[in-house]
């Protein structure tokens, strides 16, 4: 790393270079740069629609208005509210929660991965794009999530009000003279969930960092991936261990939808009203309880389990598997699953030992990434802590990271060069932001 020059020096230089950004700051800003992809070993790029492609600024945009509570018609919740970092992009929910109180009638589907998902939600082989799911929890009346219907303008003008907001617009989409619109808000959001990508467990480094398995989860491993008795590959198989995936130069996605057994209302196929998976959608007979396999990436920080949140551990998934299906006694739901007529050909039961249940139980933690759930490129940039001007948050501010926070005071390089510097949020690095980033440079960082 370079050395600094002494403290005299670098004052007397940021003074100059203060007196230039407030003659500047209100100058046009740069081009957005190309987007440079964090790919995982083993994982393709994904699709990137043609009308909404990748920027670094457009991401960052992105990451907050996932995070922004005003992003609901009360301003009671976010995107992030249903989809937390900690559980892997669920919300530890059996049933998803709007922001009116109006409970959902499944659970919130992760987000990780939904770059490489050629249908979003658990049942909908229409929805095909980020882009057409982020209007539903939006806009939908049924059920309200985030409850923005008839609140287009309101919404705006929130934003519009917004001096951070206005430059991340500007700069996500320079080429357009009102950039914040609806679809753009869409376009962002969609940017930072295309990067949501999780691809670095105990099981990704066994196969391509020559890491060591427990023995457990090893012989679990065999187990899962090459046992016609357990037949879990057939549904969890490919980089993102789900049977629906997609990603660049495919020819063909990937699509599947299958009945699991989870009910057999009166002995007839039936799934409870609304759930009744692409049925719902299609009117089909035939689908009656089909639903997308989810990837099993981080299933350990996903409970509970199924569409509806109906088995509550993975020793409950792993034994309805074994059944052949659910058998429910009695209520508005009883039935035998295993008899359902319309339950897919790879949920057959099978004989499973306690220490076969331990080995698969083992093997489906070995699929947690905590790097994932813990990145901070990922995480709430409302409340991301760390030291002023530190554009890399790494715990230091170098010179060329000065340079940086002063070429966005000067507006010659976006806000995503160095958001850290813009210790007040008001989408500017101004003359006392810069002088805590070359003070935490002189002194060592601190928190803002």
């Amino acid at each position: 790393m370079p050395r600094f020059p002494d403290r005299t020096f670098v004052r007397s230089w940021l003074c100059a270079m203060a007196l230039v950004v407030s003659a500047r700051a209100a100058a046009a800003g740069p081009q957005p740069a190309p987007f440079v992809w964090r790919i995982p070993e083993g994982f393709p790029p994904p699709n990137v629609p043609a009308d909404n492609p990748m920027s670094e600024e457009k991401v960052l945009l992105g990451r907050f208005l996932f995070y922004d509570k005003r992003l609901s018609g009360n301003e009671t919740q976010a995107c992030a509210s249903c989809h937390q970092q900690e559980h892997a992009f669920t919300d530890g929910r059996s049933q998803a929660l709007g922001s009116t109180g109006e409970a959902h009638p499944r659970g919130a589907m992760s987000v990780a991965n939904a770059a490489y998902a050629p249908t979003l939600g658990w049942a909908n082989p229409i929805l095909t794009s980020l882009e057409q799911q982020a209007l539903v929890p939006m806009f939908g009346e049924t059920p309200v999530e985030l409850g923005l219907a008839g609140k287009e303008m309101e919404l705006l003008a929130r934003f519009r009000a917004d001096g951070r907001y206005q430059r991340l617009f500007r700069e996500a989409f320079p080429d357009e003279a009102d950039p914040l619109s609806i679809a753009n808000i869409t376009r962002a959001i969609s940017a930072f969930e295309r990067t949501i990508i999780t691809g670095n467990s105990a099981l990704d480094r066994y196969f391509y960092q020559g890491e060591e398995l427990s023995d457990s989860a090893e012989r679990g491993l065999e187990l899962f991936f090459f046992s016609e008795r357990f037949e879990c590959f057939h549904c969890h198989g490919g980089f993102n261990l789900t049977a629906s995936q997609t990603f660049e130069g495919e020819f063909e996605p990937e699509i599947s939808f299958q009945n699991t057994g989870l009910y057999n209302i009166d002995g007839s196929g039936g799934y409870p009203r609304p759930n009744t998976g692409i049925h719902e959608i299609s009117g089909i007979p035939e689908d009656m309880g089909r639903f997308k396999p989810p990837t099993l990436r981080n299933i350990e920080l996903t409970a509970p389990y199924m569409h509806d949140g109906s088995l509550a551990t993975l020793g409950d998934v792993l034994n309805h598997y074994a059944a052949g299906g659910r058998t429910i006694e009695d209520g508005p739901h009883a039935g035998i699953g295993r008899d359902n007529p319309f339950k897919s050909q790879f949920v057959r039961g099978f004989q499973m030992t306690d220490r076969e249940k331990d080995d698969l139980l083992n093997f489906l933690k070995s699929l947690t990434d905590w790097e994932f759930v813990s990145d901070r490129r990922l995480s709430d940039p409302f409340a991301q802590t760390g030291c002023a001007g530190d554009c890399a948050l790494d715990g230091t501010v170098t010179i060329n990271e000065l340079i940086t926070n002063v070429g966005v005071g000067l507006g010659d390089r976006t806000l995503a060069n160095c958001l850290a510097g813009d210790v007040d949020g008001d989408g500017e690095i101004g003359v006392s932001e810069l002088i805590r980033a070359v003070n935490a440079a002189l002194g060592g960082c601190s928190t803002p």
